[in-house]
């Protein structure tokens, strides 16, 4: 990506010699599997990589249910109170559980002072769309119901589309006081250019492979329904959004149009692309220190939209 003509709402991080070897040894671990993570084969594998991700320190984490879908809650030792971020996680819609994902956002919930709950809403393709829709919605008004002032959504992968689509529910009603999506999926069309622009700097993904567990998710609705695919909402009035990328992501245009679209009707939302970094680089918070300074990026802005109204 150009530094020439930079639009005003994207910043692009360069990458450090120590962060470009550690890519460099990750992406040779990881060769042999490119594009190999399909179906629920493939749940107990993902699980276990996110299980891997260091624990946070001070951190606590209890199972609960909120608006009837359970999960796990990562809670700091001082959390602010009346606030509460939910964290939708990833896993191309068939894969990830709250549990697997509670060290990772417990980082988040650390850097941002507030409790954090990560709902495990059903799974394609037992559960094909709309069913994670819904689920994430009942878990955010469940949150609304126990009188949680202050809300904020997060999500990665999959789970950026979803708390992206979330924005668009709830934005006349309730809405939460701004959101982070870390590489999100935001056109199940898959049109977007760095499908081919970054086939082979991705380490992870294939298109043909995120056409299997979009189809599996989609069954016959059509990729552009706006519930599928915030690409194609109605982004005006949104709350502040925050989305960070690696350069190295066939998901990096979801990204970038994503995110032009929404600052081009008024939302205040801005993109941070980090130059050498894989999907799912966030949450390599021993390898990477673009890891750490972009956990430190989703801390600050949390805490400020947290501390708004």
């Amino acid at each position: 990506m150009s530094n020439v003509a930079k639009p005003p709402w994207l910043a692009v991080h360069p990458v450090s010699q120590e962060d470009a070897r550690a890519a460099a040894g990750l992406r040779a671990a990881v060769a042999a599997f490119k594009g190999k993570l399909a179906g629920t084969a493939a749940r107990a594998p993902f699980d276990d990589v996110m299980e891997r991700v260091a624990a946070p320190a001070d951190v606590s984490f209890a199972a609960d249910t909120v608006g009837g879908i359970s999960g796990w809650w990562a809670k700091p030792a001082r959390p602010r109170k009346g606030a509460a971020i939910l964290h939708v996680h990833g896993g191309w819609f068939n894969l990830g559980t709250a549990r697997a994902y509670r060290n990772f956002v417990g980082h988040i919930a650390a850097s941002a002072g507030a409790d954090a709950f990560i709902p495990d809403y059903r799974l394609a393709p037992e559960h094909p769309f709309p069913s994670a829709v819904t689920d994430v919605e009942a878990c955010y008004r469940g949150l609304v119901d126990k009188e949680i002032k202050k809300i904020a959504v997060v999500g990665d992968s999959a789970g950026g589309n979803l708390a992206l689509v979330l924005l668009s529910i709830v934005k006349g009603d309730i809405p939460p006081v701004g959101a982070v999506a870390i590489s999100p999926v935001t056109d199940l069309a898959l049109t977007g250019e760095s499908f081919e622009t970054r086939a082979e700097a991705d380490p992870y993904f294939t298109k043909s492979q995120a056409a299997g567990f979009i189809a599996s998710y989609l069954g016959r609705t059509d990729a552009t329904d706006p519930l599928a695919s915030p690409l194609y909402g109605d982004v005006r009035g949104l709350p502040p959004i925050r989305a960070h990328v690696g350069d190295d992501e066939v998901l990096l245009d979801d990204s970038r149009r994503y995110v032009e679209r929404a600052a081009l009707a008024g939302v205040d939302a801005e993109l941070d692309v980090w130059i050498g970094m894989p999907h799912g680089f966030v949450t390599a918070v021993r390898e990477f220190e673009a890891a750490r300074q972009a956990l430190k990026a989703i801390g600050a802005f949390l805490t400020e939209r947290l501390r708004a109204r």
